[in-house]
C-alpha cells in the first residue's frame, strides 16, 4: 500500500510523467476520431446496404450478394480485436509505413469497427416507420431521395447515439491496443504501469479513459435528445401549457 501511494504521488510530481499522460491522451483521442469518422461512413454505407437491400427494402439486391454481405460482416463483429489487429498489422505497415505505435493502430480500429458500425446503422434504420417509405415511394421519390430526405432523418437521433457508442467502443479497443504497441494511454498503462508492476500508472491511465467515455456518452446524448423531434415537440407542448 506505501509503494502504490508512493507511486501515484510521484506521477503528480513528475513533469515528465505530467506530459507522457498527455501525450498519451491526445494520441488516444484523435486515433478514436479518425478511426470513428471512417469507420462511421464505412458502416453508414453498409447499413445502407443491408437495410436497402434487403428482400422487402426499397431497393432489393441479388440474394447471394445480401448473403455473402452478411456472412462477411459476422466474421469481422466475431472476431476478437487484439487477434484482429495482429493479422491487420502488415496492412498497417502498408497503409501507414509501420506496424508500431499509434497510427498503426488506426487501420485496425476501422476494420473492427465498421462491422459493428454497419449493425448499429441497420438497427436505426428498421426503426423507421415502415408506412412513411411506402409513402414516399408512392409519390414517386427515387431510392436515393428515399434513403437522404426521409431514412437519414428519421433516423437522426438513432444514428447520432449510434455515433456515441462506436467512439466509445473504439476507445476501448484503442487501449487495448497498447498491449501489442499501439500507442496513446493503454501503451503508457502497459509501459509504465503493467511492465513496471506500477499500479498508480494503471490506475490513472483507467480513470482518463473513463473520464473520456463519460464526457462522450453525455455528449453524445445529449445531440440526440436534441434532434429528437418527439421529445422537442413534447417539451414545446409543456412550455405552452405552462403558459
Amino acid at each position: 500500500m506505501d509503494k502504490f501511494i508512493s507511486d501515484f504521488t510521484a506521477i503528480f510530481q513528475n513533469d515528465k510523467m505530467f506530459w507522457t499522460f498527455l501525450g498519451g491522451t491526445w494520441e488516444t483521442l484523435y486515433s478514436t476520431f479518425i478511426a470513428t469518422a471512417v469507420a462511421y461512413i464505412l458502416g453508414l454505407a453498409l447499413g445502407i446496404a443491408l437495410t436497402v437491400g434487403e428482400e422487402n427494402g426499397i431497393h432489393p439486391l441479388p440474394r447471394p450478394l445480401m448473403k455473402v454481405l452478411n456472412v462477411v460482416i459476422n466474421i469481422l463483429r466475431s472476431m476478437p480485436f487484439l487477434l484482429l489487429m495482429i493479422l491487420c498489422l502488415p496492412l498497417s505497415g502498408l497503409l501507414v509505413g509501420t506496424e508500431i505505435g499509434t497510427a498503426a493502430s488506426i487501420p485496425p480500429l476501422i476494420i473492427a469497427a465498421a462491422p459493428f458500425v454497419a449493425r448499429l446503422v441497420e438497427t436505426s434504420f428498421r426503426e423507421v416507420d415502415r408506412g412513411v417509405l411506402e409513402a414516399a415511394q408512392s409519390m414517386g421519390c427515387s431510392t436515393f431521395q428515399i434513403i437522404w430526405k426521409v431514412i437519414l432523418p428519421e433516423s437522426k437521433p438513432s444514428l447520432i447515439a449510434g455515433f456515441a457508442t462506436a467512439f466509445i467502443t473504439i476507445l476501448g479497443y484503442g487501449a487495448m491496443a497498447g498491449f501489442i504497441g499501439g500507442g496513446g494511454l493503454g501503451m503508457i498503462a502497459t509501459t509504465y504501469g503493467y511492465n513496471r508492476y506500477n499500479d498508480a500508472v494503471m490506475l490513472v491511465a483507467v480513470v482518463i479513459i473513463v473520464i473520456l467515455v463519460q464526457i462522450f456518452q453525455s455528449l453524445g446524448t445529449r445531440l440526440s435528445i436534441r434532434s429528437d423531434k418527439r421529445i422537442t415537440r413534447i417539451s414545446r407542448q409543456k412550455k405552452n401549457k405552462s403558459k
